[in-house]
């Protein structure tokens, strides 16, 4: 996991290509013009598309927030309008998973706890890679953010 500042992301962009590219795409865009719907912003050296998703989710408590983990894409999470609080775990410690991990969506949710919880705000941006548990979405209200799917080549 690394949380940062979007502007100061570039000395990430060497874990990959399709990192590379999801990284500058946020760097070049301004993000508070972009309205809620599913982007593709361009393809990874195997031919995978690496996507934004503009969402405004309702924000919950944090009890009703599951974690969850993917196998096949890194995710970036940007919050655009309020500050997102995000659980964190390692995915090789959880032990409570609620279902089998659905391939066909690329997620696992655990009824773990978060071992960290992070408080992102706009301007700043958080990679959670595939050992990297998650629970998104936790407060009061709502709120406007990305989340770029980056595939794992």
């Amino acid at each position: 996991m690394i949380l940062c500042r979007i502007e100061s992301a570039g000395r990430y962009k060497s874990l990959s290509p399709a990192v590379s590219l999801a990284i500058e795409w946020l760097q070049n865009q301004n993000l508070q013009e972009i309205v809620k719907g599913i982007y593709t912003i361009g393809t990874s050296p195997e031919g995978n598309e690496v996507i934004v998703k503009c969402e405004e989710p309702a924000l919950l408590p944090r009890e009703r927030v599951s974690l969850e983990a993917h196998r096949r894409y890194i995710d970036i999470h940007v919050p655009l309008k309020g500050t997102e609080t995000i659980g964190w775990a390692p995915v090789d410690k959880l032990k409570l998973p609620r279902e089998e991990y659905d391939e066909k969506a690329d997620i696992i949710f655990y009824g773990d706890s978060a071992d960290s919880l992070l408080h992102v705000k706009p301007g700043q941006m958080v990679i959670f890679f595939p050992e990297d548990a998650h629970a998104p979405n936790i407060g009061l209200g709502n709120h406007r953010k990305l989340c770029v799917k980056i595939p794992v080549d």
